[in-house]
């Protein structure tokens, strides 16, 4: 055994220097082996198998814009949540509120322009709101998708920027038992997440539950200064079953998550006292309380005449309260959700699959807290496609779709949000739409994809776009909204170009998306009792861009560089909000063999360049680099592997603002240096 030591120094913010300083550490690490990089870091891998929202398919044999997320994987790369994770994807990024609050936002679009999915039904938790995160952890989960472009074919309403996909493990493998426990632990905040699970398969049953908490004190930025009131913390339960007979295949899941996050604004120190470094007080300061529930079952049935009919059906139980101080709850909103997804699949050639799918959510969200912002109100969608999936010849497939749907919205009375004083009234609203998809994947080899694929989207206006009026003291602001807003559409034209010679590859993914009545949150010239009025207002708007992506793998080591940029404009020339700079991302993976096992390295840049493409109310950010380094290994015996990882994320402590955090505009920058320790131990036993 022997043993090395790395030492560097940078002064300074030049993106070559971090460059040349990525490229010296494949050097310094000399020419070490990795036969193939892992599986996070592959954008495009021909021949992989995805779960889409209504097929399984090699990647290649969909004309969609697809990246396969391995969650387990990227666990060792130090994420504080699910959203951050999926931030390693090109085009995708995240609008935060600090290390705990954060959402995905796919090339530019965020909150109900992107449709999640848990086990193939939409998550429902208020997305409306910048400041309230998604509040799902890693916790027994397989993998995402995240697809690009609108899906709203098949999902209706929300699904305008893309759609994310999220599955929950697998089931162990027939007459085994698994038991499985982790620990992961960030330097920054001095604090982490701790999980175990246990799943068994018998015969034609398996089941399996998992429990998980976590909490994280304050975090402290570049210059070491601590962010009061960013702390969070977090419990979580999944239990499932599931079993399968000669035509019926069934899956059911049990969900429960209990969230807090400090709530933060620009002069917090004036208001709050600063507590114990370490201090976790969550129950008398500013907060977020999220209780999430969920219930659904998905069931596959293969009928006699040769077709499929899935049967998909869950509710969900989401409130949302907040503790502005005083120690007691003052917004409280409970948001039911019921759903069900019905697909019946029937091929009708061995060139021809048709797929016919039926959507219907009901939404009903009631008020109970003495602060409201949204009345309360009840909603129903539904949504029919026909889909058409066709392979003229060998190395081509055709797909076409066609959705029809409908969204209706009755906003109930609700003392302080639209009694008579109010600017707004109770409504009634019905919103009927069209949307439409076609695409083409080529693949004349196993090294080269081409796809191009036009769709429209839709999205009709939330409720707090239609109907708010109200304080929202998340970013201090009071709100007013317009029901008579029309409905947000799109027509997305999405081309992926992957093309693999030797040991190199190269892939880009150009995007061109013109959006109608993109609807934005604007300031006015009123104000109520101090705080300023911001009312919802509408105008057309374009958005074009790309990611690109370029590697070599050379022996046992894989270098590449991503890129991803956009521009999101409205027709007067003004900027949307939270558009993501641009960011190039040079990477190097490689493997040592340190005491006969295989330990894999990383080294990264993160350059993201200056964002002087910039919404009315908000500023410039200036650009910044970050460097982060890791290494994980995996070690297995008697049945017995445990998966051990070390990441420095920002080694090197820079102070910077990102120009999708929320906190740039109070003046707080983002997180400074955090080492990440990772464990799971993962024991598998035959049944007797």
């Amino acid at each position: 055994m022997h043993c090395f030591k790395t030492g560097f120094a940078l002064r300074g913010r030049n993106p070559i220097l971090l460059i040349g300083l990525t490229c010296g550490l494949l050097i310094l690490h000399g020419s070490v082996a990795l036969g193939q990089q892992p599986k996070p870091d592959t954008t495009i891998l021909l021949k992989q198998a995805v779960v889409t929202a209504y097929k399984v398919e090699p990647l290649e044999q969909t004309t969609l814009n697809i990246t396969p997320v391995d969650v387990d994987s990227l666990a060792a790369y130090g994420p504080y949540n699910l959203t951050d994770m999926l931030t390693r994807t090109p085009g995708v990024s995240a609008l935060t509120t600090g290390s705990g609050i954060s959402k995905p936002v796919i090339r530019g679009m965020y909150g109900n322009r992107v449709l999640v999915l848990i086990s193939g039904l939409k998550f429902d938790n208020q997305q409306w709101q910048d400041e309230h995160g998604m509040g799902l952890s890693d916790i027994g989960l397989s993998r995402t998708e995240v697809i690009k472009g609108p899906m709203s074919v098949l999902y209706g309403s929300e699904a305008l920027g893309g759609v994310i996909n999220i599955l929950e493990e697998e089931r162990p493998k027939s007459g085994t038992t698994v038991w499985q426990g982790g620990l992961r632990f960030n330097s920054n905040t001095l604090g982490g997440l701790a999980q175990i699970g246990y799943k068994t398969s018998r015969g034609n049953k398996w089941w399996r539950i998992r429990a998980g908490m976590e909490n994280n004190g304050d975090y402290s930025d570049g210059a070491n200064s601590r962010v009061l009131n960013s702390r969070f913390d977090g419990y979580y339960l999944k239990a499932s079953y599931g079993f399968y007979r000669t035509r019926w295949t069934s899956v059911n899941h049990l969900m429960s998550s209990y969230n807090r996050f400090g709530f933060i604004f620009s002069d917090v120190y004036r208001f709050i006292e600063s507590d114990n470094r370490w201090s976790r007080e969550l129950a008398t300061r500013p907060a977020h309380f999220v209780i999430l529930n969920m219930i659904n079952s998905e069931n596959s049935i293969s009928l006699k005449n040769g077709s499929k009919l899935s049967v998909n059906v869950g509710f969900q139980s989401n409130e949302r309260m907040e503790n502005e101080g005083s120690g007691k709850i003052s917004l409280d909103m409970h948001l039911l959700t019921f759903q069900h997804l019905i697909k019946w699949e029937k091929k009708l050639s061995n060139r021809h699959k048709l797929i016919v799918s039926h959507l219907h959510c009901l939404e009903h969200n009631v008020n109970y807290g003495s602060r409201k912002i949204v009345p309360n109100a009840l909603m129903q969608e539904s949504n029919q496609s026909v889909y058409l999936e066709s392979t003229p010849k060998q190395g081509v497939v055709l797909e076409n779709g066609i959705g029809l749907g409908q969204k209706y919205i009755h906003s109930k009375l609700t003392n302080g949000v639209n009694t008579p004083e109010k600017d707004i009234a109770p409504f009634e609203r019905f919103s009927p739409y069209f949307n439409a998809f076609s695409g083409i994947s080529l693949f004349p080899n196993s090294r080269t994809n081409v796809k191009f694929n036009l769709a429209t989207g839709v999205r009709v206006p939330n409720l707090a776009e239609l109907a708010s009026n109200g304080l929202h003291e998340g970013i201090f602001t009071y709100e007013i909204g317009d029901p008579d807003l029309f409905n947000e559409q799109s027509i997305c034209a999405n081309v992926l170009i992957y093309k693999r010679l030797g040991n190199w590859y190269v892939s880009a993914t150009p995007f061109v998306n013109r959006i109608f009545h993109y609807i934005y949150l604007a300031p006015t010239s009123e104000e109520w009792f101090g705080f300023p009025v911001y009312r919802y207002r509408q105008q057309h708007a374009w958005q074009y861009g790309s990611e690109a992506e370029l590697g070599v793998t050379w022996k046992r080591s894989t270098f590449k560089v991503i890129y991803s940029g956009m521009v999101s404009v409205t027709d007067d020339g003004s900027s949307t909000p939270f558009v993501p700079a641009q960011r190039i991302k040079p990477t190097v993976h490689t493997t040592r063999t340190i005491c006969g096992k295989e330990v894999r390295f990383f080294v990264e840049a993160d350059l993201v360049q200056i964002q002087g493409q910039v919404a009315h109310f908000e500023s410039v950010t200036p650009g910044y680099q970050l460097i982060n380094l890791g290494g994980f290994s995996t070690v297995s015996f008697k049945g017995r592997s445990v998966k051990i990882s070390l990441t420095g994320n920002n080694l090197l402590n820079t102070t910077y603002t990102d120009h999708l955090s929320r906190f740039k505009t109070f003046g707080i920058y983002n997180q400074g240096r955090n080492i990440v320790f990772s464990l799971t131990s993962t024991l598998t036993k035959k049944n007797s």
